[in-house]
């Protein structure tokens, strides 16, 4: 089975929210957890994030929001971590102080080098935190499939996105495309 790593963005995904809704339905996922969530360091979460998916190769990473900005950075400074595929689900626009806080400019840039892994961008036409336009050059630009997800805000629990089956079947697809694309499961050398 493969395993999922959670990344939530700022403040973390609580109980409620898609991701711990999916954490709790997928028995080989994990949740990297950050010791702030509520004033993001891109150094202290990037190291956090190295770790987990060292610790767990072949996970595919299911990002949410500042989470999907940390993973596309661990991929430009990291292009060794054994991640197998990655969904990316409403990434927030760290580069435009009119769509995000003040403290979320240290993860910009946002990286825009392809990612070396299968991906999946899912965003919405309404989000507050970044326009469907740029998150589908972002999309682009990784080399990632695209989802518009309507008007589905931030897809997070304001936006009534607790359970959500669908983040099931997109984390099926992906598992398989993945399997496709590197069908020997990763191993821990040493």
């Amino acid at each position: 089975m493969t395993p999922a790593l959670i990344i939530p963005g700022l403040n973390g995904s609580p109980e409620g929210h898609w991701q711990s809704w999916l954490q709790e339905s997928l028995p080989q996922a994990r949740r990297v957890e950050q010791d702030d969530w509520d004033t993001p360091d891109l150094e202290a979460w990037l190291l956090r994030f190295a770790l987990a998916t060292v610790a767990t190769p072949g996970a595919i990473i299911v990002a949410h929001s500042l989470g999907c900005i940390l993973t596309a950075h661990a991929a430009s400074r990291f292009s060794e971590l054994p991640i197998r595929a990655a969904l990316l689900v409403a990434p927030a626009d760290v580069d435009s102080p009119a769509h995000t806080p003040e403290l979320l400019r240290s993860f910009a840039p946002i990286p825009t080098a392809r990612l070396p892994f299968p991906s999946i961008v899912v965003a919405s036409v309404n989000d507050p935190f970044m326009t469907l336009v740029h998150a589908r050059d972002l999309a682009t630009a990784w080399g990632s499939d695209f989802v518009n997800a309507g008007t589905a805000g931030h897809i997070n629990i304001a936006s009534g996105y607790g359970p959500w089956p669908a983040v099931l079947d997109m984390f099926d697809g992906l598992t398989t495309a993945a399997e496709r694309a590197w069908p020997q499961p990763f191993r821990r050398s040493g």
